[in-house]
């Protein structure tokens, strides 16, 4: 199996992921917001940073992640 949500997080700018999070840090993550540091990642040639497709399913199934909110 992949990486989970943490492991990945944590091998992020975490200056990108603050940014991403401003204002929303007391809810649990979106997959908007994992896109939004994908798309960061790609414009900064840093690809292999992003996660797989298995892995972004398995945080959502596993509800590491929020595919959306109410």
């Amino acid at each position: 199996m992949g990486r989970t949500y943490d492991e990945w997080i944590a091998q992020q700018d975490q200056a990108v992921v603050a940014k991403t999070r401003a204002g929303d840090e007391g809810n649990k993550v979106l997959l908007n917001q994992i896109n939004w540091i994908w798309v960061n990642n790609l414009m900064n040639q840093k690809a292999d940073l992003n996660p797989s497709s298995a892995e972004l399913l398995d945080w959502v199934t596993s509800g590491q992640i929020d595919a959306m909110r109410k």
